[in-house]
């Protein structure tokens, strides 16, 4: 049964995530060092021993991340004999994690990734000014609830809030203004739902505030070599494989307002008869994910050097 291998987004990220693959494994130093030269940055050594305030910076979590989880898939390539043509079917990441995807599946070169990620991570951050935007888990919440719950907040203080992450099992985050969202959440709670939670984040991604952003990586993307990828990579944005560099290109700019429906996306690889997913990276927050979306679904995570017999007896 061939595989999905799944790669992790922002909130993943913890100091000293790397750190084991970089002294076990060259291939992992050689990916380190190719998003560090790409990058005229040491993002290696902050990843490594922190500070965790500068690490969590979006600017820097997002390469970050990605790196962390190329390195995972190099190791994966020299230990195991992975060739992710022949083992998986398809290839999906959260988010930024997306973009981990495509350089996994060949469609991408890391250095250009990391640089595309940097930006991106800068042009998320100054879209919105700090303060003005906020996200917020609502838990319990399916999504046509959290739609409803998103819409009439904006619609009683016209402002933006709308759905951003439909991460599954009960789990949808809203985005947008902060008073907005903060309505949405006293409106979710006058409807039952669990709990509504405000997340630690510093701008409202996924959301039409991030406009200025989603130009930003239209410009970006515009002179950005693609290559058809290897494997399928599920889109964010519509849940769908994807194969073409032209598509590939303009989901990614509509990624960055649009919601990360995550939900279907495992449920589309699920629906291919794919029930072994392999998360790629720091965390194991997809892994966790998968449990309430796929419940006939396996997942393991590899993230460190200890996860590679898991991997093997996988």
């Amino acid at each position: 049964m061939a595989k999905a291998f799944i790669f992790p987004g922002q909130g993943s990220q913890a100091v000293g995530m790397g750190k084991a693959l970089a002294e076990s494994f060259a291939p992992a130093r050689a990916v380190f060092e190719e998003v560090d030269s790409a990058l005229s940055q040491p993002l290696s050594t902050l990843m490594f021993d922190g500070p965790e305030n500068e690490l969590t910076l979006t600017a820097n979590a997002q390469p970050a991340l990605m790196a962390v989880s190329l390195a995972a898939i190099r190791i994966l390539e020299a230990e195991c004999g992975l060739d992710l043509a022949r083992d998986a079917a398809f290839v999906a990441g959260h988010s930024l994690g997306e973009y981990s995807a495509l350089a996994a599946a060949g469609a991408l070169s890391v250095a250009d990734t990391a640089k595309l990620l940097r930006i991106r991570g800068d042009a998320m951050q100054k879209a919105v000014p700090v303060g003005e935007g906020a996200m917020a888990a609502l838990l319990g919440a399916e999504l046509d609830q959290a739609k409803e719950i998103a819409g009439e907040a904006a619609s009683s203080l016209s402002a933006c809030c709308q759905v951003a992450n439909d991460n599954g099992g009960g789990q949808v985050v809203i985005s947008g203004a902060k008073a907005a969202v903060e309505k949405a959440m006293e409106i979710a709670r006058e409807k039952g739902i669990k709990r509504a939670v405000l997340l630690p984040v510093s701008a409202p991604f996924h959301c039409a505030l991030m406009q200025p952003a989603a130009d930003a990586m239209e410009a970006a993307l515009a002179t950005a070599a693609i290559s058809a990828p290897k494997v399928p990579v599920i889109a964010n944005v519509t849940a769908l494989p994807t194969a073409d560099p032209e598509t590939i290109r303009k989901l990614l700019v509509e990624q960055v307002t649009g919601a990360v429906r995550w939900r279907e996306c495992v449920a589309y690889i699920a629906g291919q008869g794919v029930d072994k997913f392999v998360e790629c990276g720091s965390g194991k927050v997809l892994a966790g994910l998968l449990k309430r979306i796929a419940p006939g679904a396996t997942a393991v995570s590899v993230g460190a050097p200890a996860d590679l017999d898991a991997y093997r007896a996988f």
